[in-house]
Protein backbone atom coordinates (compact mmCIF):
# COMPACT_ATOMS: atom_id res chain seq x y z
CA UNK A 1 0.00 0.00 0.00
CA UNK A 2 2.82 2.54 0.70
CA UNK A 3 4.11 2.19 -2.67
CA UNK A 4 0.81 2.67 -4.43
CA UNK A 5 0.18 5.95 -2.23
CA UNK A 6 2.94 7.60 -3.41
CA UNK A 7 2.31 6.75 -7.07
CA UNK A 8 -0.74 8.60 -6.35
CA UNK A 9 0.47 11.10 -4.82
CA UNK A 10 2.71 11.89 -7.54
CA UNK A 11 0.00 11.43 -9.87
CA UNK A 12 -2.32 13.98 -7.88
CA UNK A 13 0.65 16.65 -8.11
CA UNK A 14 0.98 16.21 -12.19
CA UNK A 15 -2.65 16.34 -11.99
CA UNK A 16 -2.91 19.39 -10.24
CA UNK A 17 -0.12 21.45 -12.30
CA UNK A 18 -2.16 20.37 -15.29
CA UNK A 19 -5.42 21.71 -13.98
CA UNK A 20 -3.53 24.72 -12.93
CA UNK A 21 -2.36 25.39 -16.78
CA UNK A 22 -5.95 24.72 -17.74
CA UNK A 23 -6.93 27.24 -15.38
CA UNK A 24 -4.56 29.83 -16.40
CA UNK A 25 -5.17 29.34 -19.85
CA UNK A 26 -8.99 27.33 -20.73
CA UNK A 27 -11.54 26.93 -18.13
CA UNK A 28 -11.96 29.35 -15.02
CA UNK A 29 -12.94 27.31 -11.66
CA UNK A 30 -10.59 24.97 -11.83
CA UNK A 31 -8.44 26.46 -8.96
CA UNK A 32 -9.92 25.11 -6.50
CA UNK A 33 -9.47 21.30 -7.89
CA UNK A 34 -5.85 22.08 -8.44
CA UNK A 35 -4.94 23.56 -5.25
CA UNK A 36 -6.83 20.00 -3.50
CA UNK A 37 -4.10 18.25 -5.22
CA UNK A 38 -1.13 20.35 -5.09
CA UNK A 39 -1.22 20.54 -1.74
CA UNK A 40 -2.19 17.13 -0.78
CA UNK A 41 0.52 15.32 -2.84
CA UNK A 42 3.11 16.29 -1.07
CA UNK A 43 1.22 15.90 2.64
CA UNK A 44 0.94 12.12 1.52
CA UNK A 45 4.03 11.81 1.06
CA UNK A 46 5.25 13.55 4.22
CA UNK A 47 2.84 11.21 5.86
CA UNK A 48 4.60 8.31 4.53
CA UNK A 49 7.72 9.30 5.38
CA UNK A 50 6.95 9.97 8.81
CA UNK A 51 5.11 6.42 9.12
CA UNK A 52 8.25 4.97 7.67
CA UNK A 53 10.89 6.49 9.74
CA UNK A 54 8.47 5.78 13.08
CA UNK A 55 7.01 9.28 13.79
CA UNK A 56 3.33 7.91 13.55
CA UNK A 57 1.38 4.67 14.53
CA UNK A 58 2.14 2.60 11.00
CA UNK A 59 -1.53 1.41 10.81
CA UNK A 60 -3.21 4.67 11.20
CA UNK A 61 -0.64 6.40 9.40
CA UNK A 62 -1.69 4.62 6.36
CA UNK A 63 -5.27 4.84 7.14
CA UNK A 64 -4.85 8.99 7.12
CA UNK A 65 -2.70 8.97 4.35
CA UNK A 66 -5.24 6.73 2.26
CA UNK A 67 -8.31 8.89 3.18
CA UNK A 68 -6.68 12.24 2.61
CA UNK A 69 -5.64 10.65 -0.97
CA UNK A 70 -8.87 9.45 -1.85
CA UNK A 71 -10.73 12.69 -0.38
CA UNK A 72 -8.34 14.61 -2.48
CA UNK A 73 -9.05 12.34 -5.97
CA UNK A 74 -12.87 12.95 -5.26
CA UNK A 75 -13.14 16.43 -4.44
CA UNK A 76 -10.67 17.61 -7.34
CA UNK A 77 -12.22 15.44 -9.83
CA UNK A 78 -16.01 16.07 -8.91
CA UNK A 79 -14.62 20.01 -9.47
CA UNK A 80 -12.77 19.25 -12.77
CA UNK A 81 -15.54 17.21 -13.81
CA UNK A 82 -18.48 20.01 -13.66
CA UNK A 83 -15.98 22.81 -15.26
CA UNK A 84 -14.71 20.45 -17.91
CA UNK A 85 -17.90 18.33 -19.02
CA UNK A 86 -20.90 20.39 -17.08
CA UNK A 87 -21.29 16.98 -15.31
CA UNK A 88 -20.53 15.65 -11.79
CA UNK A 89 -19.00 12.70 -10.79
CA UNK A 90 -22.23 11.73 -8.62
CA UNK A 91 -24.59 13.51 -5.93
CA UNK A 92 -22.61 15.16 -3.25
CA UNK A 93 -18.82 13.77 -4.38
CA UNK A 94 -17.23 17.29 -3.63
CA UNK A 95 -18.46 17.86 -0.47
CA UNK A 96 -18.06 13.78 0.50
CA UNK A 97 -13.99 13.95 -0.50
CA UNK A 98 -13.68 17.32 1.45
CA UNK A 99 -15.21 15.57 4.53
CA UNK A 100 -12.69 12.48 3.37
CA UNK A 101 -9.72 14.73 3.67
CA UNK A 102 -10.85 16.08 7.27
CA UNK A 103 -11.34 12.83 8.22
CA UNK A 104 -8.02 11.98 7.17
CA UNK A 105 -6.43 14.89 9.06
CA UNK A 106 -8.01 14.66 12.18
CA UNK A 107 -6.77 10.46 11.55
CA UNK A 108 -2.85 11.87 11.10
CA UNK A 109 -3.34 13.76 14.28
CA UNK A 110 -4.83 10.25 16.26
CA UNK A 111 -1.35 8.76 14.65
CA UNK A 112 0.39 10.92 16.27
CA UNK A 113 -0.87 10.56 19.63
CA UNK A 114 -0.98 6.76 19.53
CA UNK A 115 1.88 4.51 20.52
CA UNK A 116 4.19 3.14 17.91
CA UNK A 117 7.27 1.02 17.84
CA UNK A 118 10.35 1.72 18.80
CA UNK A 119 12.84 1.83 15.79
CA UNK A 120 16.29 0.77 17.11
Amino acid sequence: MPTVLLILAGLMGAGGVVLSALGAHAAQGLDPAALMLLVHAPAIIAVMAAVHVGLLHRMTGLVAATVITFGAILFSGDIALRVLAQSRLFSMAAPTGGFMMIAGWILLAIAAMLPRARRE
